[in-house]
């Protein structure tokens, strides 16, 4: 079986984040970047898997040549290779963009499942596995609090409001997994120097037979967030009650 986890370099979930205010877009200089941690428990589910059975783990990723340090950890981890997506312009690419890009090196590559997380920290989609699943024509099941892969089928529970499902899909499929699956293990010592020589795949633009895409989002205007204001302060002089509930009926909460 060969499963490919899509990873994504992030800024630091636990760190600063700004605009860069002449693209509108996150400045990635301006922080620690990392890879995201839902993408690690992408990985988990499927490391879980090799574990058992004789299985090819590969990561992809498109994003900046820097993007290196991210998947060599992913390969420290347990991963087989890695698929590393690279082009200047593909820069700011809009979940449209990306996942014809993805599609077509998933195409590529070939696979027997999908593995992504269910939404990354940065961009917040939350799409991606459902529009790669409509690009490629399979069956998917997103937001898996648990995965279980047997023989051709693949299956999972989805919370929902009211209750919790048992979703399936049979292989080929795409798959999203959310933030209560397991956190990944971490590299060793020995799997770190490993990572040195596993291989990494470069692909471009020229090499994918990407559909031409001329839409892409662009930002017309950016603004700080404006400083928090300090509250409201109400003093008990025997009036407190009443100072609460002006207060709440006039900002409408009650």
């Amino acid at each position: 079986m060969k499963i490919v986890v899509l990873a994504k370099q992030v800024p630091d979930t636990y760190g600063e984040r700004d605009l860069d205010p002449t693209t509108g877009r996150i400045d990635r200089m301006s922080a620690d970047v990392v890879i995201d941690e839902i993408c690690e428990r992408a990985l988990e589910a499927a490391l879980a898997h090799k574990d058992e059975t004789d299985t090819e783990v590969v990561l992809m990723t498109m994003g900046p040549a820097d993007a290196t340090t991210m998947l060599r950890r992913g390969l420290a981890i347990g991963a087989d290779s890695a698929v590393h997506i690279v082009d200047d312009a593909l820069a700011g690419a809009d979940m449209l963009r990306t996942s014809a890009v993805l599609a077509s090196a998933l195409e590529r590559e070939g696979f027997d499942l999908v593995i992504t997380g269910n939404e990354s920290t940065d961009g917040r989609g939350g799409a991606m596995a459902a529009m790669l699943s409509e690009r490629l024509g399979l069956p998917h099941a997103t937001y898996l609090n648990t995965v279980e892969i047997k023989g051709n089928t693949v299956s999972g529970e989805r919370a929902g409001e009211d209750n919790t499902r048992t979703i399936r899909a049979t292989l080929p499929a795409i798959i999203s997994v959310t933030e209560r699956m397991p956190e990944a293990r971490f590299p060793t010592f020995k799997g770190s120097m490993r990572a040195k020589k596993k291989p990494i795949k470069t692909l471009t633009l020229a090499e994918l037979p990407v559909p031409a895409l001329t839409a892409q989002s662009v930002v017309i205007s950016t603004s700080q967030r404006p400083p928090r204001q300090a509250g409201t302060k109400i003093i008990d002089d025997g009036s407190a009650a009443t100072q609460l509930v002006d207060f709440l009926t006039s900002s409408r909460l009650i």
